[in-house]
Order: structure tokens, then C-alpha cells, then sequence
């Protein structure tokens, strides 16, 4: 199957929040995502709502819901809060990431060694709401089998070290290891997503080298693309570098 692109609102519901106002729209530009292309939507819903903010959230879930196979991801860290609008508003994927509350963004996986029972917890819990599970890991070839005992159905790989190096070994470097992750991924038997500094520059040597990967979700780099191709063209250029052929 190939790569899917899910398009993560953030970026545009934090530029909204720096005003008192509407604009710019988070349900008119996840709309034009979806119509350009894009598999699906991602949103981070933080305790202190400075980018998408609660009242979002069943909103986008009902656009999503217009684009037949489309797939809405709710990433965040469980605490009870989120929980609660997962749980009522039954997104496809939910994405758990060890954030803490005033984070700038995610930036390091789940520790396995002190969190193994809270995430199993978790995970069951999510599952009898019939939701998918991908947990947020370090690029670190013994995460997926550590992910995989706890219930995940999938994990997602932090490739912000890749996706943001500037010196070129460095960047090789990094990029062994998510291959090599995402390796690990297919023989614990999980799904594969991938997420962080993402461009079309860094993305198709990866999507050759992990043919299991199955999503990645795209914020930052899409919408500073979009700023110069418009967000609907942005989409198609970002399907053409994951190799998703065009509708």
C-alpha cells in the first residue's frame, strides 16, 4: 500500500490564536487539504488550546467524515482530559506522545521503562472505544518490540534528528536509524507512521527505504511550502514526493 499523507492543522490554528478572530480558518483549509489529496487530518489538542483548540475537534472530525477512506489523528499526551474528547469524538487514529503540558512541540519518544504499565492502561482503554493506537517512539531499533507489548497497533517515529540535520553525515546518520526502526516496526508486526521536519526534500529516500511505511504526518514543512504554492498545490507536490499518485 502506499504512503498516505495526513496534513496536521496545527501550524494554522496557532497563527489564528495570535488574534482574536477566525481566520485563518482551520475547517476551510483542512477542507482544501482533503479535496487536494491529502489522506487525512492531525491535530494536537495541548491542555492550554494555543493551537487547535477543543471546540475544533468534533468540527474536523465531521469534515473528515465527508471524504469517503479519509482518516481523522488525534495525537496527544492521555492524561484525563484527553481521554475524554478521544473518546467522544472517536478519532481514526489517536497518536500517544509523552508531551509534557508547555512543550513547544514533541520532540523525544515514550519512556518504555517507566511508562510500560501507564501505556498498556491506555491502550486497552482505547481500544474498547475501537480506536487505533500509535505510539510516539525515539528512533531506537528495540522501541517497536517494547510498543508492540504494550498493545500498539502502530508506532510513529520521531524524525525530527533526520528531518532537521544540516551537516550531511549527521543526516545519513539519522536516517539509519529511523530505517532501521522502521525495520524493527515490520518485524514486531506493527504499522508504520513517521512524523517530524518532514519535507519534500528528506521524504522520498525514506518512503523508498521503508516500503512499510504506511503514514506520515505533515505540519511544519507543508504549511511553508503552501506559503509559496498555495496549500492545494503544496498537497499534490507532497504526494509526489511520498510517490502517491495523483487523484
Amino acid at each position: 500500500m502506499p504512503c498516505k499523507l495526513s496534513v496536521n492543522l496545527n501550524a494554522v490554528a496557532y497563527l489564528r490564536n495570535r488574534r482574536d478572530v477566525s481566520w485563518p480558518d482551520v475547517l476551510k483549509l483542512g477542507r482544501i487539504a482533503l479535496e487536494a489529496g491529502a489522506s487525512g487530518l492531525t491535530v494536537h489538542p495541548r491542555p492550554d488550546e494555543r493551537h487547535i483548540r477543543r471546540a475544533d475537534v468534533p468540527l474536523l472530525r465531521a469534515l473528515v467524515d465527508e471524504f469517503p477512506g479519509g482518516e481523522f489523528n488525534i495525537e496527544g499526551y492521555p492524561d484525563d482530559a484527553f481521554m475524554r474528547l478521544v473518546e467522544a469524538h472517536q478519532p481514526d487514529q489517536v497518536t500517544l506522545v509523552p508531551d509534557l503540558p508547555g512543550q513547544a512541540t514533541s520532540d523525544h519518544g515514550w519512556d518504555f521503562s517507566t511508562q510500560h504499565n501507564f501505556l498498556g492502561a491506555i491502550v486497552d482503554r482505547l481500544h474498547k472505544g475501537r480506536m487505533r493506537v500509535s505510539i510516539f517512539v525515539d528512533p531506537d531499533v528495540a522501541a517497536p518490540a517494547t510498543a508492540k507489548a504494550v498493545g500498539a497497533d502502530r508506532v510513529e517515529i520521531f524524525t525530527g534528528p533526520y528531518g532537521g540535520a544540516v551537516d550531511v553525515n549527521v543526516a545519513a546518520h539519522e536516517f539509519k536509524r529511523v530505517v532501521a526502526t522502521g525495520q524493527a516496526a515490520a518485524k514486531a508486526g506493527l504499522g508504520l507512521n513517521a512524523g517530524h521536519d518532514l519535507t519534500r526534500a528528506n521524504l522520498p529516500a525514506l518512503v523508498r527505504a521503508l516500503p512499510n511505511l504506511a503514514e506520515v504526518s505533515i505540519g511544519h514543512g507543508l504549511f511553508a511550502d503552501a506559503w509559496e504554492f498555495g496549500l492545494a498545490e503544496t498537497v499534490r507536490l507532497f504526494k509526489k514526493a511520498i510517490n502517491v499518485e495523483l487523484a
